[in-house]
């Protein structure tokens, strides 16, 4: 089992960023989805009566989507796993500002695979010690990857020059561009995302290599939805969370579409 603390800082407010990651969560699933692989919405729906950490954070909005995804997994994955099976399912509970999403895949490694994300936003610069109330063996094992959205590397095929926090200023806030290795400290507002990372995958011979790459994967997706959440500001600030329900709903109905016709989009497996 591998535990990571990825702690994404960015300068804008927790509240913003409730509309923020929503609203960019429907635009990559769109980039994500075509060619028969993309992201599939079964439910989208309020909960109540459910603690997600420690008796808190009991109610807020349940998804349950799946991940059609084949050409985004390693290809010694693929030739192990039977056609059809490389569906990943994902529960997502949102009791904003602590939201958990717990990954599986019940088609083919059933309880042999896991991914746990826990996500608390908190209006800081990352340096919490210890926002998830970790008990001590678990802090013993937990490795904290601070992510620089603008000063981390990221891979040839991800970068857009329209998406780097380093060159681009918002029309609507006049915040960015992030510049120099401090640019956190010198941000106003400023909150981070502290996400806990817990990776299981019980398959003898393979359990180290994959959970590194579950993790490497995990990483480079949060540097690169981040970077595109804040270049995104212009386009969703100002809206209501209304606006946002209404967007989900149009974007459900825009990803039965597209998956179904033209090719195959977005992220795949590095080094495949």
């Amino acid at each position: 089992m591998l535990i990571k603390e990825y702690r994404v800082t960015l300068p804008i407010t927790v509240e913003e960023y409730q509309v923020a990651q929503l609203f960019s969560v429907a635009e990559v699933s769109k980039n994500e989805t075509g060619g028969g692989e993309g992201i599939e919405v079964l439910k989208n729906e309020p909960f109540k009566d459910h603690p997600l950490l420690n008796g808190k954070y009991c109610s807020g909005q349940y998804t349950y989507k799946i991940y059609h995804l084949a050409s985004k997994v390693p290809g010694y994955i693929r030739l192990l796993a039977p056609k059809g099976s490389l569906e990943i399912h994902e529960e997502a509970w949102n009791a904003y500002p602590y939201c958990r999403t717990v990954i599986t895949n019940p088609k083919f490694m059933k309880k042999d695979f896991m991914v746990v994300i826990e996500t608390l936003h908190v209006p800081d610069s990352g340096e919490s010690s210890n926002v998830h109330e970790l008990p001590a063996d678990k802090l013993k094992n937990r490795e904290v990857v601070p992510i620089d959205i603008a000063n981390d590397t990221v891979a040839t095929s991800d970068y857009k020059p329209d998406e780097d926090p380093a060159k681009f200023k918002s029309e609507k806030t006049g915040r960015g561009p992030l510049v120099g290795p401090d640019w956190k400290k010198n941000v106003t507002p400023v909150m981070t995302c502290y996400k806990l990372v817990t990776c299981e995958f019980k398959w003898f011979g393979l359990q180290s290599r994959v959970e590194n790459f579950i993790q490497k994967t995990e990483r480079r997706l949060f540097t690169v939805f981040h970077r595109q959440l804040f270049c995104w500001i212009d386009r969703w600030y100002g809206l209501t969370m209304e606006d946002i329900r209404a967007l989900e709903e149009k974007t459900k109905e825009e990803l039965d579409q597209k998956r179904q016709v033209g090719e195959v989009r977005g992220m795949r497996a590095e080094n495949d």
